[in-house]
């Protein structure tokens, strides 16, 4: 007969009760300690025995000293996360998803709710005479507002800028409304390509074209572009379109053509073929 070898390290060689099964009632809990281990021993709702680890994974609450069954599960005095007889933790009473929204998507919460921009200091930044004709005939509706933002609203065909005195360069303000005028060239009778805004991935092609287009149309004018921050856009929106590889040339393309369109409306066309 082949001799059995006991195992190599320091435990018991064999199985040793700790309860009765008939002796544990559904919803028993008993603290106990076998093999130098702090044990917790209880019967679920469901007639299922459970010998785990005494201690709370958590925040190493003693399940047998406080602890309940629930259902299917021992549940900590402490925190009351709550335990199956094979270990698997079946409930954290707190960790739940809940469906938020930002303040500014709500209509009619109190005024302490919203966090309102500042309202626009007059930095006392001059309009550029030259430049501000060269806008005009363009012939696009320019409105200027206290609202603190620029945009082109496709439905009344207006530009809206903040007032230039808002801006801490006249540079900031035009590159600004450059971007805008740029939009507005894609209107359906200009050369129609916001027709395409029908999903995400075409309004960050939009907005691709206008960045690009203000940069091309501020060399023109002799508008210093402010570089680090069209960078900084331009990549923002080629990360929305990081699939498209070349959407920057197809954007490119299509800026360059806002820009003409736009020098032939101020009668700009010859300067820019001249140089």
């Amino acid at each position: 007969m082949p001799q059995v070898e006991r195992f190599p390290m320091s435990i018991p060689f064999g199985w040793y009760g700790v309860s009765y099964s008939s002796e544990l009632e559904i919803g028993d809990v008993r603290d106990l300690h076998y093999f130098g281990r702090d044990l917790v021993l209880f019967r679920n709702e469901e007639g299922e025995a459970g010998l785990l680890d005494a201690y709370c994974p958590h925040l190493g609450a003693h399940l047998g000293k406080g602890g309940k069954v629930e259902g299917d599960s021992i549940r900590c005095p402490f925190h009351a996360w709550q335990f199956r007889p094979d270990g698997y933790c079946s409930k954290i009473p707190y960790a739940k998803a809940y469906r938020v929204f930002n303040a500014d998507q709500i209509e009619g919460l109190p005024a302490e709710f919203y966090i309102l921009p500042d309202p626009p200091r007059d930095l006392g930044t001059k309009a550029d005479p030259a430049l501000e004709a060269f806008f005009a005939a363009s012939g696009a509706q320019i409105d200027s507002t206290k609202e603190p933002r620029a945009y082109y609203n496709i439905k009344t065909d207006r530009i809206h800028m903040p007032p230039i005195a808002t801006f801490h360069r006249a540079a900031g303000y035009y590159g600004t409304l450059a971007h805008e005028l740029t939009h507005w060239t894609g209107a359906t009778k200009r050369l129609d390509r916001l027709g395409r805004f029908n999903d995400r991935k075409a309004y960050a092609f939009e907005e691709l074209v206008a960045e690009i287009g203000n940069c091309m149309l501020c060399a023109q004018i002799g508008v210093e572009p402010e570089f680090d921050q069209s960078a900084a856009y331009v990549e923002g929106w080629l990360e929305a379109m990081k699939e498209d590889d070349r959407a920057i040339f197809r954007a490119a393309s299509e800026a360059q053509k806002a820009v003409d369109y736009i020098m032939d409306r101020t009668g700009h066309a010859e300067q820019m073929a001249a140089e």
